[in-house]
């Protein structure tokens, strides 16, 4: 926890504020993005960052980048070097799962906290297209690599379920219904093509030029989806189940990142606003409902901080499953029409590493939305995701004016 209460301030060289967020295109994997790798996505975005607030090269004190299915070898200092950083800049790439993006920020608030009034770059990526075969050694050496799809993620005798199971056993033990997933699925595809036709998504989307075309636009949502077409969907994962194709995500390739620094360097670059971070918390549960992890974070988050849920302006949650989204806001008691406001993962597409900060570049987005509304309005933002292996990561924001704050 940085702060305990919304109000209690940190001495402004240690309190973290985010003065920017910017992310690609998210689009299907193998699909428009497929040429790209991993350091491909993300080093347009940090150079974007830097243009758009003025931070220097030199400036930058680290790169902490989130990443799920990559090779290895360390992708964030990789991708700051490829977006033209000095050698002097170093990178630190963070891996848990599908919370990576955010833990990453996460942990840039925290080393911002430390102290030195330090400028971080901090978010996530992930090139599912690009991702490397992964093998495991046979013990007789001249036999076949024994090759798999995921990771194991916890010890066998903890279960290890496949996400889309998972999600499942969460619709079963919280009462989840398939009218609910197939409801809260069109929603957000409906609530995504309308904000993609209101240029919503235009200011923080870094284009991509890939194969000679300019890739500047999500492809995930539909349009064309109806309630008719959602209710003929098979149970995709258990026989007799509720989880479909269609209240589910599809993997995206995607990158996203964020400026962080201290609330004192950031008035000296002359930021006007910014979320500032109140706190962040990350839970274990019980890995067989792995998706209820982000309520968990956040109900331990929001009583960290004294707040309740109904104090919250904004909530970005990453939508793996409607299932799981479903039971995470019930035990919350988040209305979902409070959620997810242009959209979520469920039609935009879930790039593991890359979500979580895709979470927080929407929610600073659609503060300064309500901003130029409600001028002076300062609302507080919950971004959470439930992780692999049964875990969830929660942070909570306070948007702000910076130079009157």
């Amino acid at each position: 926890m940085l702060s305990r209460e919304p109000g209690t301030r940190l001495d402004p060289s240690r309190q973290p504020v985010i003065i920017a967020a910017l992310r690609t295109p998210i689009c299907r994997a193998n699909g428009q993005l497929k040429s790209l790798r991993a350091e491909d996505l993300l080093a347009p975005v940090l150079r974007s960052l830097l243009a758009e607030t003025g931070v220097g090269d030199f400036d930058v004190s680290d790169v902490v980048i989130g990443n799920a299915v990559g090779g290895g070898g360390n992708l964030a200092r990789y991708a700051a070097l490829q977006a033209g950083l000095p050698v002097e800049v170093p990178g630190l790439t963070v891996d848990r799962q599908c919370g990576s993006g955010l833990d990453a920020i996460a942990l840039a608030s925290r080393l911002v906290a430390a102290g030195g009034n330090g400028v971080f770059l901090a978010g996530g990526v992930e090139s599912i297209s690009t991702a490397p075969l992964r093998a495991r050694r046979n013990q007789d050496p001249d036999g076949d690599p024994d090759f798999y799809a995921r990771a194991t993620f916890v010890p066998p005798e903890f279960g290890d379920p496949d996400m889309g199971v998972a999600a499942e056993n969460v619709a079963r033990e919280f009462a989840i219904s398939r009218e609910r997933q197939d409801d809260f699925a069109l929603r957000s595809h409906r609530r995504a093509v309308a904000a993609a036709a209101a240029g919503t998504f235009v200011p923080e989307i870094v284009p991509l030029e890939t194969g000679g075309a300019l890739i500047q636009t999500d492809d995930g949502p539909r349009a064309s989806l109806k309630a008719g077409l959602m209710a003929r969907f098979p149970a995709a994962f258990v026989p007799g189940g509720t989880v479909t194709a269609g209240n589910s995500c599809f993997d995206a390739d995607a990158a996203a990142a964020v400026v962080i620094t201290s609330l004192q360097r950031a008035r000296q670059l002359g930021a006007a606003d910014g979320l500032i971070v109140l706190g962040c918390d990350t839970a274990g549960v019980d890995p067989e409902l792995l998706g209820i992890g982000a309520s968990v974070a956040a109900q331990r988050l929001l009583a960290g901080l004294g707040l309740a849920p109904e104090e919250l302006d904004l909530v970005e949650f990453n939508e793996a499953f409607a299932s799981q989204a479903l039971a995470c806001l019930d035990a919350l008691g988040v209305d979902p029409e409070q959620v997810n406001l242009d959209g979520g993962a469920l039609a935009l597409g879930h790039g593991y590493g890359a979500s979580g900060a895709v979470l927080v570049t929407r929610l600073l987005a659609q503060a300064r939305t309500i901003a130029k509304d409600k001028p002076g309005r300062e609302s507080l933002a919950l971004a959470m995701i439930s992780i692999a292996g049964g875990m969830g990561t929660a942070a909570m924001f306070r948007y702000a004016l910076l130079q009157d704050d």
